[in-house]
């Protein structure tokens, strides 16, 4: 057991400027959003914040009516709050691992839940699992994300990200599945055998089909996707 003096105990858990850039790690599980101007986050996942900081949740027509029917039909979606100023905006996400991603005019797929927070310089639009939706509690969503800038997604443990390649296609977990290059397009089969194996109640057991060139990001949990709850700042 480790046992600090509260001179050791401040001086080691201290903040620390890594002078990283926009969005840099404070740790494995917590992200520090170097504020001048606007970055978007997760609703809720704000943990602290030094300066002046304003936050806002997405207006319902902020995006346009196209993607306020996606939010409707996918339970609310991905719910964003959008910070404004000048500060040390600190994010966190049930202490899931945060990976820093930077797009150079490339294109990647982010399950909704593990979004944590991107540049206001990237395009995004919400893509709905249509085949999969009534069959997982709360569906299942993703966000496509393509531009220029950095994006911020988490993961329960560390992540893994498996290659896929023409006629080798990869099979996945949805419960488990992050995230995928922007190219790929999942199809989705179902496996009666396999949920009887595991026993898993009623109903068929999903699965994710990746083929082509590219590559998905799995994490070594089944996270389970439950209706949007009440709003949180």
């Amino acid at each position: 057991m480790t046992r600090y003096s509260i001179d050791d105990f401040v001086s080691t858990t201290a903040e620390r400027e890594r002078g990283e850039g926009f969005f840099e790690l404070e740790s494995e599980r917590l992200l520090e959003v170097n504020l001048d101007g606007m970055v978007w986050t997760k609703m809720g996942a704000m943990v602290a914040y030094c300066g002046a900081i304003k936050f806002t949740r997405e207006g319902i027509l902020e995006h346009g009516i196209g993607k306020l029917l996606k939010k409707a039909v996918s339970g609310e979606g991905t719910r964003l709050t959008k910070a404004e100023g000048n500060g040390r905006l600190y994010l966190a996400d049930m202490g899931k691992k945060v990976s820093i991603l930077q797009l150079n005019g490339d294109a990647i797929y982010v399950n909704g839940n593990d979004l944590l927070a991107f540049e206001p310089s990237i395009e995004w639009d919400i893509k709905m699992m249509r085949k999969i939706t009534g069959v997982l509690a709360g569906g299942l969503f993703n966000v496509r994300l393509a531009g220029t800038g950095l994006i911020a997604i988490t993961t329960h443990y560390d992540p893994l990200t498996l290659m896929v390649e023409p006629g080798a296609p990869v099979v996945t977990d949805p419960n488990a599945t992050v995230a995928w290059s922007g190219n790929l397009s999942p199809s989705f089969r179902t496996d009666i055998s396999l949920k009887t194996f595991f026993g898993r109640g009623s109903g068929e057991s999903i699965q994710m089909c990746f083929d082509g060139d590219g590559f998905v990001v799995v994490q070594p949990y089944e996270e389970v996707y439950l209706q949007a709850g009440p709003n949180r700042a």
